[in-house]
């Protein structure tokens, strides 16, 4: 993290990729950047122009329903016990493709990708922070349904689970802003965004929040990250406590998926948060997918969403 706030100081251009539990971190000035990193972020990329996709298939192998209740309900357990409010309770599923990663990544279409050493990769729809001037501004992003649906952007809006969801997710993001900036303002709230997931559209809602960063921010970067990480929207809140309940519960090690990846451009800051993410482990593909449980959940329901973000973006 010290090598984020010292490139930032000088105003050098970097590309930095933050697991979600911090045990991994590459940071690389963009002029030396590894030859198997690939990104895109806003309208800065370091890759030729997509070609023609062929024809594809993808098959999803997830888990059991009933695994799926059980851990549903240890989740409700914690909430009932004041625990925790909101859990975003995630697990990896095989797939079958007979396209490769790299295929996967230049045909995905996303504003944010990132193809890392074929290890992984991500194409989110979700921002984590931006920094332009001294301003600030985070995007939490929680609420999705398929937009084909009558009234589907009025299901989304009066639903009053994804409500209470999305308003627990703007406090904590808005406490997380007022630990490293001042004047802390929610300028848009819950506002719909359309994104493609494979054959469908869906309608997610997101608000943005700014707040002011001090003079020379730049040099406490890293430290600025490492306050605001993990991202709020894809762990719950009471973050603390969220946290170590998501690691008693999931049973699987969340490596880079829900970390952060960005660029630094010289001046100003991009990011997004690693979600809709595959990873390579030998000859097998997982995705790794999950959503946001509240006492409001209902099993089937949170089920069939964790499926349905399996999907690739073409």
């Amino acid at each position: 993290m010290e090598r984020i706030s010292q490139f930032a100081k000088e105003g050098r251009a970097f590309l930095f990729v933050l697991s979600y539990d911090l045990n991994e971190r590459f940071v690389q000035p963009l002029d030396q950047l590894d030859t198997d990193v690939f990104f895109k972020i806003q309208q800065i990329r370091n890759y030729p122009k997509t070609p023609r996709k062929h024809p594809y298939y993808l098959q999803k192998y997830p888990l059991d329903f009933r695994i799926y209740q059980s851990r549903l309900q240890r989740v409700l357990e914690e909430i009932r016990s004041g625990n925790s409010y909101l859990l975003n309770l995630t697990f990896k599923t095989p797939i079958q493709t007979n396209l490769s990663l790299d295929e996967i990544f230049l045909y995905a279409r996303a504003k944010y990708k990132l193809y890392f050493k074929g290890r992984f990769i991500s194409f989110s729809p979700e921002k984590f922070i931006e920094i332009q001037g001294n301003t600030i501004a985070t995007y939490p992003m929680k609420g999705t349904i398929e937009a084909t649906l009558p009234d589907a952007k009025e299901q989304l809006l009066n639903n009053p689970k994804e409500m209470a969801e999305h308003v627990m997710i703007v406090d904590l993001m808005r406490n997380d802003l007022g630990m490293v900036a001042t004047d802390v303002k929610v300028e848009r709230f819950r506002y719909l965004e359309k994104i493609r997931a494979g054959e469908k559209e869906l309608y997610q809602a997101s608000s943005k929040i700014t707040a002011q960063l001090p003079n020379k921010w730049q040099e406490n970067l890293g430290e600025i990250l490492s306050k605001l990480l993990p991202a709020g929207s894809i762990t719950g809140t009471p973050k603390r406590r969220t946290v170590e309940i998501i690691e008693d519960i999931e049973d699987y090690n969340r490596g880079f998926y829900t970390g952060v990846f960005g660029v630094f451009d010289g001046e100003n800051l991009y990011s997004a948060v690693m979600i809709r993410f595959i990873e390579q482990e030998g000859d097998q593909l997982y995705y790794k997918s999950g959503g946001g449980i509240t006492l409001e959940s209902d099993p089937h329901a949170e089920y069939q969403e964790l499926i349905d973000k399996i999907y690739l973006p073409f």
